[in-house]
């Protein structure tokens, strides 16, 4: 059982890991901090962005040779392979440490099994210390790595009667200056930020983190069957990378202007007349894409519900009621209420006059 300071040490490691959230993908972000043999910690670590060390690592070099002996307490799993880094496993063999406490398994097949390295090697090992609130953060990451699919986020703003837009089609702003700035909070946190051609064509929308601090803008993704993206679009200014999914039956005088401004295009199959958005969400996973926030309107949010690819719903409701207009979701597939997709609650706030609500999708095999 862990002992009272190497749980105050998991506190800590978890603060650790929250606190570079959407600076390490796409690396699950991580804290560790290590104790030396009289249960003090000494050190502590979160990781840095890819390509640089873990948090394991950093938090065995600021200890030096007070990690002899004692234990390294941290947020996920140590892994064992080689991927950016060497194995974490292997330096904390090498620092002498002790003992290792860990909040959640590693489910990635390569980088999973740390804990059996470290116990061959004699390291005495406990997991689970506060594993469900350092999964609470984890959970984007853990999602991706276990469906083999990028984690989508859902986000909408609409009126409390569901309203996304007046019947003329206006639209701004309908949420306060605390919720649009959360929603570039959001967007930092993401791997990809994915529109329909709708919303382009409406919005002329930009998708870049402009009122959140960040250290990388996300992949901004088009949906846009026919290629209908105009080359002047702000989605194509070049402020972030963008990439245009577009329908593999699209006309290739419309493609080539649009390859033209710099933005990737790839072609896809279709399904039931529109984008596949399942080889979309395989396209992205492939190219370290982990974590999507959702921002199209209804009708594309319709078909990622009723294809089962929203894991999280986080909308926006502004005190204000239109009765006409565009409702939040379109047609998602659902005939009936016995087959409603159901979600859970997991976080409700004010955000100025607005509310914010979070719910994931209840689903099995999390």
């Amino acid at each position: 059982m862990a002992s009272p300071a190497e749980t105050a040490a998991m506190t800590r490691a978890i603060e650790l890991a929250t606190s570079v959230l959407g600076t390490t993908n796409p690396n699950p972000a991580v804290g560790a901090v290590v104790l030396d043999r009289e249960g003090q910690p000494v050190a502590s670590g979160a990781t840095r962005p890819a390509g640089e060390a873990h948090a394991e690592i950093v938090a065995l070099g600021e200890a030096g040779v007070r990690a002899a002996g004692g234990t390294l307490v941290v947020t996920l799993e140590p892994c064992r392979h080689v991927g950016r880094t060497g194995p974490c496993t292997d330096a904390i063999i090498t620092a002498g440490i002790a003992r290792v406490v860990y909040a959640v398994a590693d489910p990635h097949t390569a980088a999973a099994g740390g804990s059996e390295t470290l116990r061959a090697a004699g390291i005495d090992v406990e997991d689970g210390v506060l594993a469900d609130t350092a999964a609470a953060d984890l959970l984007p990451w853990l999602t991706a790595v276990r469906r083999q699919r990028p984690h989508v986020t859902w986000k909408y703003a609409a009126t409390l009667d569901g309203r996304t837009a007046a019947a003329d089609g206006t639209s701004r702003w309908i949420t306060g200056e605390e919720s649009r700035r959360d929603v570039h909070r959001l967007r930092a946190l993401s791997d990809a930020v994915v529109v329909g051609i709708g919303t382009v064509l409406a919005d002329d929308t930009h998708l870049t983190v402009r009122d959140w601090p960040t250290t990388r803008q996300p992949l901004r993704v088009v949906v846009d069957g026919k290629a209908r993206t105009p080359v002047s679009a702000h989605i194509l200014d070049g402020a972030a990378r963008t990439l245009l999914a577009v329908g593999n039956d699209a006309d290739p005088e419309r493609v080539k202007p649009l390859r033209d401004t710099g933005a990737e295009v790839i072609e896809l199959p279709r399904r039931e007349g529109r984008i596949d958005l399942s080889a979309l969400m395989a396209t992205l996973f492939e190219r370290e894409q982990h974590i999507v926030l959702l921002e199209g309107g209804a009708t594309l949010a319709g078909s990622f519900v009723k294809q089962r690819l929203v894991d999280r719903v986080v909308g926006f409701h502004a005190p204000a009621l239109l009765g006409s207009g565009p409702p939040v979701l379109g047609d998602a597939g659902i005939p009936t209420i016995s087959a409603a997709s159901r979600l859970t609650v997991t976080d409700v706030r004010a955000l100025g006059a607005d509310v914010r609500i979070t719910a994931d999708v209840d689903r099995g095999g999390r």
